[in-house]
């Protein structure tokens, strides 16, 4: 009988060192940083409108505006991801750094999506919309806290690389 001890797996990094020098120099990065928190307050204003109208049946008009801004604001941010990620990573979806993140975008891509349509089709009532709009902003703020927490792991493995081989990189 063997015993064998156990290995703690090493995690890959999030970036290697060409992936976070090709990060830091592309423009796409500012432009994520941007529309990341820009989005973020448009889905707070419209969360309030949609609630304010399912709670009040006042200001529909606003409330389904403000979904199509959030939803347009979203896929500005999922084009210009797809952008930074080719940039980055060397592919647009799905590196092996965000799968999960990207999968899951996928979802609210499709809910917000399916709100267009059918806002677009008369499929849904108002309220059949702003609830379908709910749903989405759920998995968004699900994708959003993803991608938060991606960004605050990247944020202690650079401060790690930084304490092990100093502001250079080179090994100490």
């Amino acid at each position: 009988m063997h015993s064998e001890t156990p290995r703690t797996p090493v995690a890959r990094p999030l970036y290697t060192p060409q992936e976070r020098q090709r990060r830091d120099a592309t423009v796409w990065t500012l432009v994520q940083g941007v529309l990341a928190p820009v989005q973020f307050l448009i889905f707070l204003v419209s969360l309030v409108l949609v609630l304010r109208f399912l709670l009040t049946g006042e200001g529909q008009g606003a409330a389904i505006a403000s979904v199509v801004v959030k939803t347009l604001a979203l896929y500005a941010i999922m084009v210009t991801g797809c952008i930074w990620e080719k940039v980055v990573f060397g592919r647009y979806l799905f590196a092996p750094a965000f799968y999960w993140e990207d999968v899951f975008s996928m979802a609210v891509l499709a809910l917000h999506s399916a709100y267009l349509l059918s806002l677009w089709l008369g499929l849904l009532s108002p309220q059949g919309l702003m609830l379908l709009a709910l749903a989405a902003y759920a998995a968004y703020v699900i994708n959003a806290a993803q991608f938060l927490l991606k960004l605050r792991a990247a944020r202690l493995q650079q401060s790690d690389d930084i304490r092990a081989h100093g502001p250079s990189g080179a090994a100490a």
